[in-house]
């Protein structure tokens, strides 16, 4: 008698195993949701855009986003599935492999991304400090956050955000973001409110252009959110509190870049903040926040991992992905890969397009993982989506690319979402 290998991915979990409420939900996005990535794009903003019109951008671009992660959450809470078992229930299961493939391949790219501004970060705070002295600092230093995570892996996710996020890690990082926003606040005021707020632009990006940047940040978590959601007790509270989590986190980070880059003249964000009064107990714990990013990351690479090679069980797959990261901070050129990373997260705009026209509202989405073949209407719309998506940043980049390609998508998914052209679902 053979024995069968349980693909954990693709199969719902089980009421035993949902033990988030939404203030879980929350307590996870807000925490993913802050990072020093957040602030700087958050920078960007301005003086392309006056004041007035990058706050407006950020909290409505921040609620729109927000909720589209949401809505994801739901899905996967509904139907117990991770982000996989979506792709799959989705995409037909021959085909879905290759956006799973894609996923970890970004999930590690994003990972090592995320030990390299740990790093730098560490290494800018210990300089300020006067503790660099050694030339194996960074390469020691870069040991050390992998060594971190793979610890942090080899343990429960679930006990991990229930037991540490909730209680520890989040009150020290939120106390960390009022220090600096009372510290940055207190700068604007000595330049002047009045002139800060009608501050103008000098029209280097439109609404719609901020609005699909500040839209990257939520849309780039798409592939990841329901990996955790499964383990809500009910869809409703997964939605909940991932939108409300998260749009916290997107609007005040990003709102704090924009008044960092207002009240003080620097193009390097970690100096910036290092400037404020305690800046640098601040930095230090916002840093430490880094790490659940890279911890969300590889968990969710390693549930990817698992559906496409069941044989290795998901945490040996998180200590391989963490190992493997932290191999290639040390020796790969990040920053100048770092357009080829978001060349291929582009590609999930269009694939969770889809998904949401196709599973959003459905009551059966379990039961599509074992379809077998490929999904022809789907995958047609996914790459016309993706089409979109460089068409739209080359030719049309005043109305971004992020919304226009969703539209698109979600409305031709929704409107062939009875077209599958799959044979019979098998067992996952």
């Amino acid at each position: 008698m053979t024995n069968t290998v349980r693909n954990t991915a693709l199969v719902p979990l089980s009421d035993a195993e949902r033990l988030f409420g939404w203030r879980d939900h929350a307590a996870l996005w807000l925490s993913l949701g802050v990072g020093l990535l957040v602030m700087q794009v958050g920078a960007y903003l301005v003086p392309a855009m006056g004041t007035r019109a990058a706050l407006v951008a950020i909290v409505a671009g921040s609620l729109i986003g927000s909720g589209l992660l949401a809505w994801t959450a739901k899905i996967g809470c509904d139907s117990g599935l991770s982000s996989a078992g979506l792709m799959h229930a989705a995409y037909g299961s021959r085909f879905a492999r290759l956006p799973v493939f894609l996923n970890v391949v970004q999930l590690v790219g994003w990972t090592t991304f995320e030990l390299v501004v740990m790093r730098d970060g560490t290494v800018a705070i210990a300089r300020e400090a006067g503790w660099l002295a050694a030339s194996f600092w960074p390469i020691f230093v870069t040991l050390a956050w992998g060594a971190l995570l793979v610890a942090l892996l080899s343990g429960s996710m679930v006990r991990l955000v229930r037991h540490f996020v909730g209680r520890y890690g989040l009150p020290l990082v939120i106390l960390s973001l009022l220090w600096l926003s009372w510290q940055f606040l207190g700068r604007a005021q000595e330049i002047g409110w009045a002139t800060l707020w009608n501050r103008p632009g000098d029209g280097g990006m439109s609404t719609l252009s901020a609005l699909d940047l500040v839209i990257a940040m939520p849309i780039s978590w798409l592939p990841l959110v329901a990996d955790f959601a499964r383990h809500g007790r009910d869809g409703a509270s997964a939605l909940r509190g991932t939108w409300i989590g998260y749009a916290i986190a997107n609007i005040w980070c990003y709102a704090l870049g924009v008044l960092v880059a207002l009240t003080v003249p620097s193009t390097d964000l970690v100096a910036a903040l290092l400037l404020a009064q305690g800046g640098l107990v601040a930095l230090g714990l916002i840093l430490i926040d880094e790490v659940d990013n890279a911890y969300g990351d590889l968990y969710s690479g390693s549930v990817a991992s698992h559906s496409l090679l069941p044989r290795i069980g998901q945490r040996s797959w998180a200590i391989a992905l963490a190992v493997g990261c932290t191999l290639f901070a040390l020796v790969l050129p990040m920053h100048s890969l770092e357009p080829f990373l978001l060349m291929l997260s582009s590609v999930f705009v269009p694939l969770y397009g889809v998904i949401l026209g196709r599973l959003g509202g459905a009551d059966d989405v379990a039961a599509r993982v074992g379809a077998t073949g490929v999904n022809g209407g789907a995958v047609a719309i996914w790459l016309l989506g993706v089409a979109t998506f460089h068409l739209s940043a080359q030719f049309t980049p005043q109305f971004g690319s992020a919304l226009p390609t969703l539209a698109l998508t979600f409305m031709l998914a929704r409107l062939t979402r009875g077209a599958t052209g799959l044979a019979s679902p098998r067992a996952a």
